[in-house]
């Protein structure tokens, strides 16, 4: 089976494409390498796919509906996976153009190429913060989301719409996942666990908001990987029981479903820096802040209809998960020992693309 992966170069991307690399797939990895974030970083990714026969790699945008159909039209795909997007709730505050040509126009795009291209199964990636004002817990998939609180939400939000349109109307089996607080090795370096690291390692303060009072259901990527793969062979179906009168917002008449994909084990934002400094070996320095525009206080994920589905089982501890992060961090930038760090700079690697030839 041939496998399109979106957002290869990302964190969740690479682990996924990594895995269907080993299990025997053959991935195309498309991404347009966007500097939100240190690019060195997403080339030491690649450079863990590049070894591998069986990838082959696009640089281009996912809204350059010439370039995605070119690398349809080229391919013989037959799933989808797009996990590429514009990232992060605050950086929607201050740039917002960014979610609508990636997150809107860009899966536009893949929801057209998928049409065309008669593609098994489009599996993509919502977000958690589509739950936005909710308050019931644990974060259901039959409950509504019709009230997120940052563009980064609604534009995902906007997706799981989009798709259901195009299930209704091509027949197109569609599956969203709302991933909850993923974390690893080889993470986004936006991400709180990234720079909480970087700044305990360094002596620096870290930002702690909402005087450390807030939950998250972090998941380690593993067990989303798990979820993912999981999930291939599983295209959604028309739901015989879908009752019209009372709409259960995860299935459809159509072939679509939506999934929360999360560790079911919420923790209090404080316990999980405890844990980070114990396995650093260093205690941070803390600056409380409010909690900010566009954050929620809490996550919790219920699980069930992807357990029923596949069997889905996270088994990552934060002990476990947060210990191999820093056992990567400290070795990714040379970390010897404590307070010796080389700042802001990634090693210097040697990158080449591996292109297909009618690029």
């Amino acid at each position: 089976m041939k496998i399109l992966v979106t957002g290869a170069a990302g964190f969740v991307g690479m682990h996924l494409s990594k895995r269907l690399l080993q299990d025997g797939y053959t991935v195309i990895g498309f991404d347009n390498i966007n500097d939100y974030y240190n690019i060195q970083l997403k080339r030491d990714r690649l450079e863990v796919l590049l070894p591998f026969d069986s990838f082959s790699f696009y640089e281009e945008d996912l809204a350059d509906r010439q370039a995605l159909n070119q690398c349809f039209d080229n391919e013989k795909i037959d799933v989808v996976i797009n996990l590429a997007a514009q990232a992060g709730v605050r950086y929607s505050l201050e740039n917002p153009q960014a979610y609508i040509n990636s997150n809107i126009l860009g899966f536009t795009n893949i929801l057209e190429a998928c049409r065309h291209h008669h593609i098994k199964h489009l599996i993509y990636a919502s977000s958690s913060s589509v739950y936005g004002a909710n308050v019931k817990m644990p974060f259901s998939t039959s409950d509504e989301v019709n009230h997120p609180v940052s563009l980064y939400a609604a534009t995902k939000k906007s997706n799981e719409l989009m798709a259901h349109t195009y299930s209704h109307l091509f027949n197109l089996s569609t599956t969203g996942l709302r991933f909850f607080t993923v974390y690893g090795t080889h993470g986004r370096p936006d991400m709180a666990y990234y720079s909480f690291t970087k700044n305990i390692i360094e002596g620096k303060p870290i930002k702690v908001f909402n005087k450390g009072e807030m939950m998250r259901d972090f998941t380690y990527i593993d067990d989303i990987v798990e979820g993912i793969v999981g999930l291939i062979g599983h295209p959604p179906k028309a739901n015989p029981f879908w009752d019209r009168e009372n709409p259960d917002p995860s299935s459809s008449y159509a072939p679509y479903k939506i999934y929360n994909i999360g560790n079911n084990q919420p923790v209090k934002l404080m316990d999980f820096i405890q844990t980070l400094e114990r396995h650093i070996g260093m205690e941070a320095k803390k600056e409380f802040l409010p909690m900010q525009p566009g954050d929620v206080q809490s996550t919790f994920a219920k699980i069930d209809d992807i357990q029923h589905a596949i069997g889905f089982n996270p088994s990552t501890t934060i002990d476990e998960g947060l210990k191999k992060f820093v056992d990567w961090y400290k070795d990714y930038y040379e970390v010897k020992q404590a307070r010796t760090f080389v700042p802001l700079q990634y090693r210097k690697k040697i990158f080449a693309f591996k292109r297909s030839e009618t690029i």
